[in-house]
């Protein structure tokens, strides 16, 4: 009896086909990266850019706090009232945070028509409005709905004068990670109209400039030549009410 053998080109092709098929067979799945900032990013912003030079005012928008559960790159998704899933394939482009706080600066400069010189010098004489954001739920519900919780305040640094408000966006999304994304940004859209509603407002509203004394960094007091103690009475950052602003057919918000 005779045995063929098979040649040893087609089993080395064998074994090349058996090794790429075991590897691709273990490679780990493709990543998706989400933003909450549009393509047109820097479409939406030139017309501030082009009066840039000389704004009626300019902003500082302060890093925005975000829930530590959501304080991560994957997307963490609701499946119920008390469960939750970390997608580790479904990514944001950086971390939740910094995505709602570029957002949200690319809007309210265009929207205010200024620029945002957080952590950069800026001129004096200009009023400066202080942007802090503290998003207490950032919920994602696949097929269902995507909510923005946030308490915002705006204080103008000249006269100290402050506004605290809070706002609650709910936006129906479709199926898909897409469209949770696009929920997510129609939320952070309905938050910087609401933001740009209260810088507006505190641009409105008269000036109070507190006293200034030499020699006392306080405020509250300065010695005399002769010893004694002038008391300087200086007036409390006056407190401004929360602009009414109409949410869209797809949000709901709330202030207070």
């Amino acid at each position: 009896m005779t045995f063929r053998r098979r040649p040893l080109r087609r089993v080395a092709a064998l074994a090349t086909v058996a090794a790429l098929s075991a590897l691709a067979g273990c490679a780990s799945p493709v990543s998706h990266f989400y933003t909450l900032s549009p393509t047109d990013d820097a479409a939406r912003t030139q017309p501030a850019a082009a009066t840039s030079g000389n704004p009626a005012w300019l902003i500082e928008l302060a890093p925005v706090d975000v829930p530590p559960q959501v304080a991560k790159a994957q997307f963490v998704v609701q499946t119920d009232a008390t469960q939750v899933r970390v997608l580790e394939q479904e990514r944001w482009a950086s971390m939740p945070g910094d995505e709602i706080r570029r957002a949200l600066s690319g809007d309210l400069t265009q929207q205010l028509n200024t620029i945002d010189v957080y952590g950069s010098p800026h001129p004096d004489g200009v009023p400066v409005y202080r942007v802090s954001v503290n998003v207490q739920r950032f919920e994602s519900w696949p097929g269902s709905h995507a909510l923005i919780d946030a308490v915002w305040s705006v204080r103008s640094l000249d006269s100290q004068t402050v506004m605290t408000c809070r706002s609650v966006l709910n936006e129906p999304v479709g199926d898909g990670y897409d469209a949770l994304v696009v929920g997510h940004r129609r939320a952070v859209a309905s938050l910087s109209q609401a933001i740009s509603s209260g810088v507006r407002a505190l641009a409105a509203a008269p000036r109070v400039s507190a006293p200034v004394t030499g020699g006392s960094s306080s405020g509250s007091s300065a010695s005399s030549k002769g010893g004694a103690k002038a008391v300087v009475k200086v007036k409390p950052p006056v407190s401004i009410a929360c602009p009414q602003v109409v949410p869209t057919a797809q949000s709901a918000g709330s202030a207070g």
